[in-house]
């Protein structure tokens, strides 16, 4: 990997406000996945591509990251910086709205991180869980959300959003096939493996 690169894709991501995963948690997932060895991940919410390259090194000779960018000039910008780091046959980046493309997908994965629209963690991990090979794993990036899903204060602009992302902790512990943790690194992670 060329670290120089990444290094300069990460500072102008966080010089630009882009949200990227929290050093925390990719440090807690890079460990699952150094066990896992994905031969193909799904990502929804691809910003700059950042923790998709991340997680590219942990992919199987041949494995492949499909990952969703509704965005469309963050996703110009990930496709540019993938190509970059010469990981365009890794990496396949889908410019859309994963409410629309998840339920066309027709691959199993091993390993799904979301994160993207909070609003929409529940139709996520829906389709998610559909989507996913037997004992994969959904990881679930900021679901506290500062604070406040376990607290009982919230602000009316952040209503939705924690309404939301308590209903996607709901479905994801209540779910007899379902194994969840969630971990309070970076803004909350949730780690999901489907025992089915």
């Amino acid at each position: 990997m060329n670290q120089d690169l990444f290094n300069q894709i990460k500072t102008k991501a966080l010089e630009d406000h882009i949200p990227i995963i929290m050093d925390d948690t990719l440090k807690v997932i890079e460990e699952y996945l150094t066990k896992e060895k994905p031969n193909r991940l799904l990502e929804i919410g691809t910003a700059v591509g950042y923790s998709a390259i991340c997680f590219s090194n942990f992919l199987t000779d041949g494995g492949i990251i499909d990952t969703i960018e509704l965005d469309e000039e963050r996703a110009d910008i990930a496709i540019e910086n993938i190509k970059n780091m010469g990981l365009d046959k890794k990496i396949n980046v889908i410019k859309g709205n994963a409410v629309d493309i998840l339920p066309s997908l027709k691959q199993e994965y091993d390993v799904i991180f979301i994160d993207a629209a909070k609003g929409k963690y529940p139709v996520f991990l829906t389709e998610s869980i559909k989507l996913l090979k037997s004992n994969g794993i959904i990881f679930a990036d900021n679901v506290l959300y500062k604070g406040y899903v376990m607290g009982t204060y919230n602000k009316h602009k952040q209503r939705t959003a924690v309404n939301h992302l308590r209903e996607f902790i709901k479905m994801a512990t209540e779910n007899i096939n379902l194994d969840t943790k969630i971990l309070e690194v970076g803004d909350g992670l949730a780690i999901i493996r489907n025992n089915n």
